[in-house]
């Protein structure tokens, strides 16, 4: 019993909700293209008499103002009129392969042309005029700085002008939740070679609420959750966004505050966060020892791209963050448990290193996270008061690997296929707030949140939502969610390992969805296998879970 305390009291109150909680990643339409060009040809001054009968032998091509091919590149589509009698005719065939070899790579703003010359030793020179992006003109409807639009163009406008990749970079702003709208038209200058972009934007709304209510906590500390979210994704008009968060339940109070910015061209950002949760024990019988906890974190992550399309991200990022929990019982003495000192206090600080891939198309989505995590002796790191007796008890230093996977495939209209994958590896015990949870809500539900903790761990999931009656005019649909869920734990080192150490569980769904306004889920879930010492009755307890979104 002074185990089981030990291990939920600390933990229950304060473990913030794993990142298997997020909503899978539908599948989305890919942006057309957002861009008109109006055709552009490079100036050909011709050469030589008009006197198409009259013709000469080119022994070589000399080439001038090339940046992206190389003499050989423009070589081999030339070499066909060199060493042979070429009527001029023939002449402009091979200045326009040179044209056609840049058309054919996106630069359809370049072009070629033979100059006015003599010819010397069978010596031809072509020039390549390459086309430049002489300007952006942006007009932007709403709070959006136009420089944020510009400086992404202006990265992919570089000279030579590749269309394609322009294109790219205008589907990328077209998919960014800033914009709304985005239309682009690409003209002539009146300086040769040179290009005028012009686009016109659409600021999408900015500022968002949510409204919240589940049973996703653990009963100890009420499982009925209210909540509120308030998020501005453009408060300055440069796309740096602000988010708090709080939730409440009858034994917690969660409060987080995030701020991001972009940090530069490449969709690279920072973000700075704080939470505080404070929760006390209120479910019988344990209520009476009055067992409560505090848990602080703050955090700075950076976030970097390296490599975007429209349907494909790869991005890396650090983050650093320091966890602070203390945990007290009847009037306020230290409750000593997995990790604390001797004033049941338990200060961690991790450095994470993770990358993340996502590729999606409009039918199905599949996204990677892969995460590597180092304890280190930083701010204050926590000496546990049991070190020098208990060889598996554990400290701040530690190293563990997360990975999680997604894949959501559309099947039919409102008809989804989702399969989640999320595994931890430990090589040491570790505190609680970094073990393996399992249990409770978008986990193993017909368990508790928080049921089973351990050092390493797996988890699968598989639900499968059907349509069972749609309203396409207002965007309603209601459907079936039939899913499975499993997972497994154990500890490192020569920690014991839980009695149970698996725990399963079938159920079926009914979700309710109007548009992005309001959203509902009710769950039955059924468990599988050995039951778990479950307290009380509560909605968990018998495998019955909701959620209830709200957004205005």
């Amino acid at each position: 019993m002074e185990r089981l305390l030990a291990q939920t009291v600390e933990i229950t109150p304060v473990l913030p909700p794993s990142p298997r909680n997020l909503d899978p990643i539908p599948p989305t339409p890919l942006p057309e293209s957002p861009l008109e060009t109006i055709p552009i040809n490079p100036p050909t001054p011709q050469i030589l008499p008009s006197n198409s009968s009259q013709t000469i032998t080119v022994q070589k091509f000399r080439f001038e103002g090339n940046t992206v091919f190389s003499e050989a590149d423009l070589e081999r589509v030339t070499v066909l009129f060199t060493g042979r009698p070429l009527t001029f005719g023939e002449l402009l065939e091979a200045r326009s392969a040179v044209t056609q070899l840049y058309v054919n790579q996106g630069y359809v703003t370049s072009g070629a042309y033979i100059p006015p010359q003599t010819m010397d030793q069978g010596l031809i020179t072509i020039k390549i005029v390459e086309g430049t992006l002489e300007a952006i003109n942006i007009t932007v409807e709403g709070k959006l700085s136009p420089n944020y639009v510009r400086d992404r163009l202006a990265l992919a406008g570089g000279t030579p002008l590749n269309v394609p990749r322009l294109l790219k970079a205008l589907q990328l702003l077209q998919l960014n939740p800033l914009i709304s709208q985005i239309s682009a038209e690409l003209s002539a200058s009146p300086r040769p070679a040179s290009n005028i972009l012009t686009v016109k934007v659409l600021t999408a709304r900015s500022f968002y609420a949510k409204i919240l209510f589940d049973n996703g906590r653990n009963p100890q500390v009420g499982e009925i959750r209210r909540g509120a979210e308030l998020s501005d994704i453009n408060i300055s008009g440069m796309g740096d966004t602000v988010q708090t968060t709080y939730y409440n339940t009858d034994g917690s109070d969660d409060i987080e505050v995030n701020y991001t910015v972009p940090v530069n061209v490449y969709n690279g950002t920072l973000k700075v966060g704080f939470r505080n949760l404070r929760g006390e024990i209120i479910e019988e019988p344990l209520d009476i020892l009055e067992i409560n906890s505090d848990y602080q974190k703050y955090s700075i992550k950076f976030r970097q791209p390296i490599w975007e399309a429209p349907s494909q991200e790869l991005a890396v990022g650090v983050n650093i963050d320091h966890q602070k929990s203390r945990t007290r019982y009847l009037e306020g003495l230290p409750f000593p448990g997995r990790g604390s000192d001797n004033n049941g206090r338990n200060y961690i600080s991790t450095l994470r290193f993770f990358q993340e891939w996502v590729t999606r198309s409009e039918a199905e989505v599949m996204a990677f996270r892969s995460e590597f995590d180092w304890g280190i002796d930083a701010f204050g790191t926590t000496v546990p008061f049991d070190i020098d007796v208990n060889p598996i008890t554990p400290d701040g230093n530690y190293f563990l690997w997360r990975g999680q996977g997604q894949w959501v495939k559309l099947f039919a209209p409102d008809t989804l296929f989702i399969a989640r994958i999320d595994l931890q590896l430990a090589d040491r015990p570790i505190v609680s707030l970094e073990q393996f949870s399992l249990g409770g809500l978008n986990n193993v539900e017909g368990y508790r949140q928080n049921s089973l903790l351990t050092d390493n761990g797996v988890f699968g999931s598989l639900e499968f939502r059907i349509p069972i009656y749609r309203m396409s005019k207002d965007n309603f649909v209601v459907q079936i969610v039939p899913f499975a869920n499993i997972g497994t734990g154990w500890n490192s080192g020569n920690a014991p390992n839980p009695s149970i150490d698996t725990l399963a569980s079938i159920g079926l769904g009914l979700q309710v969805q109007y548009g992005n306004v309001f959203s509902a889920r009710l769950d039955w879930a059924n468990r599988l296998g050995k039951e778990l010492l479950q307290n009380g009755n509560s909605l968990q307890d018998n495998g019955f879970l909701f959620t209830i979104n709200i957004s205005p």
